[in-house]
């Protein structure tokens, strides 16, 4: 398989006003981290709110520019690609949002919100596009006469699946979700985690999934890319992480994840303290204020290497 996404150190800072007569500060929104996804294959990326998925989802899509780093989709170097080279990547990335009842105009009909994509990057005609959209209407599990109603008129399933309709309609390389089931009851979820798992094999899509709900990403992750305050702390395959979790931190999630057997014994590791303030980071290691763990050498921030077959950024976890 081809690697279709490819990152590198990716940084992104952000300088906030403090008041009239303090100078601006820095927010370290995402520092420094590195990834390969292939095609079909999902990579997820979790952590507490506030850790920098969301930023890492905006560069990815190219909303944002990262302030460091190297980013590659398609074997293209963002950072030198022409501006038509953007306009034909930006095809082969698009992007399903956490909330339904906010991604679609609720003054656009289902089937105007489904050729837009048409409309703007391509020239076929209105007749094709109108059948585009009802093919892919019927391809999410939707019947193709529902293309003339309103978003209101669907429940919060059904809007999610014409938003993931709505992104396929350019039929994209990479696929990037964000916390996309998360709005959703738990009934639904398997239903819309079926439907993009079906819809990866028969497409050959790269996912990019964001989430904070480890047992989702039990489900449909083959990599898992954990990351606090920016860093990336673990990275691995779905089945060595939640096998053998070595961060202390990936650890602390996977405990609070609930678990459906009643019989089954679980340590609960309980966090002390709050997540850091971008504003003002830890020295050394990000996670080192929180960390049962943590010890003198912490105060130097360790490299992520390879311990126990997956990469971990930790000095108390030993080669």
């Amino acid at each position: 398989m081809s690697v279709v996404l490819e990152g590198r150190d990716l940084a992104r800072e952000y300088s906030a006003k403090r008041g009239m007569f303090s100078p601006p500060a820095t927010v370290k929104a995402l520092a420094g981290v590195s990834f390969d996804l292939e095609t079909g294959k999902t990579l997820a990326v979790v952590g507490e709110s506030g850790s920098g998925k969301s930023t890492l989802a905006r560069l990815v899509t190219m909303i944002e520019e990262p302030s460091r780093g190297t980013l590659r989709i398609n074997g293209v170097d963002l950072a030198t690609a022409t501006a038509k080279d953007r306009r034909d990547l930006r095809r082969h990335v698009q992007i399903v949002f956490q909330n339904p009842y906010g991604s679609l105009n609720p003054r656009q009909t289902i089937g105007a919100a489904l050729e837009e994509p048409l409309l703007v990057n391509t020239d076929m005609p209105a007749a094709e596009r109108a059948r585009a959209a009802r093919d892919m209407m019927a391809r999410v599990g939707l019947r193709p006469e529902y293309v003339d109603r309103y978003p209101h008129m669907f429940s919060g399933g059904q809007r999610q699946r014409i938003a993931i309709a709505r992104a396929l309609m350019l039929r994209p390389k990479i696929l990037v979700l964000d916390e996309p089931v998360s709005a959703l009851d738990v009934s639904i979820r398997a239903q819309v985690l079926n439907l993009l798992a079906e819809l990866q094999q028969e497409f050959g899509l790269a996912y990019l999934f964001i989430s904070h709900d480890l047992s989702v990403v039990r489900h449909i992750a083959d990599t898992v890319m954990v990351i606090y305050l920016g860093h990336a702390v673990e990275v691995g395959s779905r089945d060595a992480i939640f096998s053998a979790p070595q961060h202390p931190y990936t650890r602390a999630l996977l405990s609070a994840t609930p678990v459906a057997d009643p019989l089954a014994k679980k340590e609960r590791i309980v966090l002390q303290g709050e997540l850091p303030s971008p504003f003002d980071p830890p020295k050394g290691c990000p996670f080192n204020p929180r960390c049962p763990l943590a010890h003198a050498r912490c105060v130097q921030n360790p490299p992520l290497e390879t311990k126990h077959g997956r990469l971990v950024a930790c000095w108390a976890v030993e080669g």
